[in-house]
C-alpha cells in the first residue's frame, strides 16, 4: 500500500511539473487555433517596432515604458544574425537578454523576429564573414546572370550556418526564459523570395528546376488533391495530374527565353512554385533544428503582391503567399502557419479570408500604423478570429511607417480589446461573434445575428451640420476615417457592441428570422471599466435619437444593447 501511495504521489508531482513548464503552443479547439500562453488562451494585441529599433539596449531603454503605455500585451521585435554571431561560432546573446529583460519588466510577451538569411528579399543581416565569403556562400542569379544580395536557396552551407544560429538562439531562449515565458513565439526570416527576378538563375537552381519534382510534393499533392489551393489545383489539372516529371512537365511551360526577350506563358507560376518549394524546404529546416532546442509556435510572413506588380519578382518570388501556401505545406511542416503583412488597406477582408483558408489561423504581424490601422483590428480579430494584430513601426522616430507620437488610437483600440478580452476568447470561432468595418470614405455595414440585424454607418458632426443647415453638429471638414465594430451576441436579444475611431452610429433592427412585427431597444448601456470593474451607464432620449449608439469620431465605445419585440 506504501509502495502504491509513494507511486502515486510521484506521478501527480510529474504531472504538476509538466503543467507548469508548459510553453506557448498552438491548441485547437474545434476548428478554431488558439495561443495558449502560461497555460491560457492569449490574444496578442501587439505592435512591431522598426527594423533597427532593438540593435541597442540603451535605445531600447525608453521604448519599453512606452509600448505598455500603449495598451500593447506583445512587442514583435527583431534578433538579427549578424549581432548575435559576429564571428563564426561565436555567439553574443547581449541584445537578446536586453529584450527579454526589458519587455518582462512591463509585463510584455515578445514575439521574436529571426532576421537570419533573408530580410525583405534580401540578405543584408546576415554576419561578416558570410557577406564576404561568395564562394562557401553563393548568391542568387538573375535571368541575364547577374549576381543579387541574395543568399541561394540552394546553399547547403548557407542553410547550415542559419540554422546552427538560430538552434542556438532557440537553445538560450529556453534556457533563460522558459520558466518566465516572455517569448511567446518565433517568426522565421522576413519577408522572403526574389525580388527583380521571377526565380534563382544561377546554374545549380537551373539545373533542379530542369530536374524532377521532389516525390515528397507529390506525394504531399496526392494526399490533399481535393483541398488544393484553386490555382495549384488548376495548374496540376490542366499537365494531367502527373505523378512524375520536371517542374514545367508537371505544373505547365511557364517561360521561354527567345532572343533578347522573354516570351510569357502564364504568369511564371511554375517558377514561384520552384522557388517556393527551395526557400520553404530551407526555411523549414531551420524551423524545424530550432524546435528541436525550443518548439515554440513558429511562422512564416508574407510581402503580398501589390496592385503595381502582380507577377513573381514584382513580389518576392516564391514568399509564402496563398497560392504556394500547399508548397510550403508540403516542404517546410515546422511552419506553423503563414502570415500577411497587410499594408495595402483596400485588400483587407480579401487578404484575410485568403489567409484564413483550409485552417491557417490569421495573425497579422505587420499593418498600416494610424487611426485607419488601429479600427481595422476590431474586423481582423472579430470576424477572422486572429490570433493578434500588429501595427507597424509602433515606437515611432522611423523613416516611414511610423507612429506619430500624438496619435493615441491604437492606445484606445487595445484598451477596450483588453476590457472584452473575456467576450472575445469565449465566442471566437462561433457564431455568435463577428464584425463590423467602414473603410476610409465608406458609408455603411451590417451583419445578420440571429434575429436581428446589427449595422454600422458613418457618423460626421461636420457632416451633421451641413445636413441640419447647422441646427445640430460642429462644423468642419467632414470624418472620413475608417471605422470597425466587434459584435458579441451575449443572449438571443442582447448584443455586446465595441469599437469606433471613425465616427459611427450603430444601429440593431430586425432580422429575416424575426417573428415580431416590430423590435425596439430595451435598454442600451455605456459600458466603461475602473480598476477591472465593469460599470453601467444607461442611454436614452437624444444619445440614441440617431437610430442607435454613437461613436463620435476619434473615440472607441462599448455598448450592451438589449432588444424587445412588440
Amino acid at each position: 500500500m506504501k509502495s502504491i501511495l509513494l507511486f502515486l504521489t510521484a506521478l501527480l508531482c510529474n504531472y504538476a511539473i509538466a503543467q507548469i513548464s508548459s510553453i506557448p503552443h498552438l491548441e485547437k479547439k474545434g476548428d478554431l487555433m488558439q495561443l495558449i500562453v502560461n497555460d491560457q488562451s492569449f490574444l496578442m494585441l501587439s505592435g512591431e517596432l522598426h527594423n533597427s529599433s532593438a540593435g541597442s539596449a540603451h535605445y531600447m531603454r525608453t521604448v519599453w515604458p512606452r509600448m505598455a503605455n500603449q495598451n500593447l500585451n506583445t512587442v514583435i521585435a527583431p534578433v538579427s544574425w549578424e549581432l548575435i554571431e559576429p564571428r563564426e561560432g561565436v555567439f553574443d546573446f547581449t541584445l537578446v537578454d536586453s529584450m527579454v529583460t526589458g519587455a518582462r519588466k512591463e509585463n510584455l510577451k515578445l514575439v521574436i523576429l529571426w532576421f537570419g538569411s533573408w530580410k525583405n528579399g534580401k540578405s543584408t543581416y546576415v554576419p561578416d564573414w558570410v557577406k564576404n565569403d561568395a564562394k562557401r556562400f553563393p548568391l542568387i542569379k538573375n535571368k541575364n546572370g547577374n549576381t543579387m544580395e541574395v543568399l541561394s536557396t540552394l546553399s547547403t552551407n548557407a542553410l547550415d550556418a542559419d540554422a546552427i544560429a538560430f538552434s542556438e538562439l532557440m537553445k538560450y531562449l529556453k534556457k533563460t526564459d522558459s520558466e518566465k515565458q516572455t517569448v511567446i513565439m518565433v517568426q522565421v526570416e522576413n519577408e522572403i523570395g526574389v525580388l527583380g527576378s521571377i526565380r534563382d538563375f544561377s546554374e545549380p537552381a537551373n539545373s533542379a528546376f530542369n530536374g524532377q519534382v521532389p516525390p515528397e510534393l507529390i506525394r504531399y499533392l496526392e494526399k490533399n488533391k481535393s483541398v488544393l489551393h484553386p490555382a495549384l489545383a488548376k495548374v496540376w489539372a490542366e499537365n494531367g495530374y502527373k505523378l512524375k516529371g520536371t517542374w514545367e512537365e508537371v505544373f505547365g511551360k511557364g517561360v521561354e527565353y527567345e532572343g533578347d526577350e522573354w516570351k510569357i506563358n502564364f504568369p511564371y507560376y511554375t517558377e514561384e512554385i520552384f522557388i517556393a518549394w527551395n526557400y520553404a524546404r530551407y526555411v523549414g529546416e531551420i524551423a524545424k533544428k530550432g524546435k528541436v532546442q525550443y518548439p515554440l509556435p513558429m511562422y512564416a510572413n508574407a510581402w503580398l503582391k501589390q496592385p503595381q506588380g502582380k507577377n513573381p519578382g514584382q513580389f518576392p518570388s516564391g514568399g509564402p503567399l496563398p497560392q504556394v501556401i500547399d508548397i510550403w505545406r508540403a516542404a517546410a511542416p515546422a511552419i506553423d502557419f503563414i502570415a500577411p503583412d497587410i499594408y495595402i488597406v483596400e485588400e483587407f477582408d480579401w487578404v484575410c479570408k485568403e489567409f484564413s483558408r483550409s485552417g491557417n489561423p490569421l495573425f497579422i504581424p505587420e499593418t498600416k500604423v494610424g487611426p485607419d490601422g488601429s479600427a481595422r483590428a476590431f474586423y481582423a480579430i472579430g470576424k477572422y478570429d486572429a490570433l493578434g494584430y500588429a501595427p507597424f513601426g509602433i515606437d515611432g522616430g522611423g523613416i516611414f511607417n511610423s507612429a506619430d507620437s500624438k496619435d493615441e488610437s491604437l492606445k484606445k483600440v487595445y484598451g477596450c480589446l483588453k476590457n472584452i478580452a473575456p467576450f472575445i476568447q469565449e465566442n471566437r470561432g462561433t457564431e455568435n461573434m463577428s464584425a463590423l468595418f467602414v473603410s476610409e470614405g465608406g458609408q455603411s455595414d451590417k451583419v445578420e445575428m440571429g434575429n436581428y440585424t446589427v449595422s454600422m454607418r458613418r457618423f460626421s458632426s461636420a457632416n451633421l451640420f451641413k445636413s441640419t443647415g447647422g441646427k445640430f453638429g460642429v462644423e468642419g471638414e467632414e470624418d472620413k476615417s475608417a471605422a470597425g465594430l466587434i459584435v458579441i451576441k451575449l443572449h438571443d436579444n442582447e448584443f455586446l457592441v465595441a469599437g469606433g475611431i471613425g465616427g459611427a452610429i450603430v444601429n440593431i433592427s430586425k432580422g429575416k428570422s424575426n417573428k415580431f412585427e416590430n423590435v425596439g431597444y430595451a435598454s442600451v448601456d455605456e459600458i466603461s471599466y475602473e480598476n477591472g470593474k465593469m460599470l453601467s451607464h444607461r442611454l436614452n432620449g437624444d444619445e440614441t435619437a440617431m437610430g442607435g449608439a454613437v461613436i463620435k469620431p476619434g473615440e472607441v465605445k462599448i455598448f450592451k444593447i438589449k432588444m424587445y419585440g412588440y
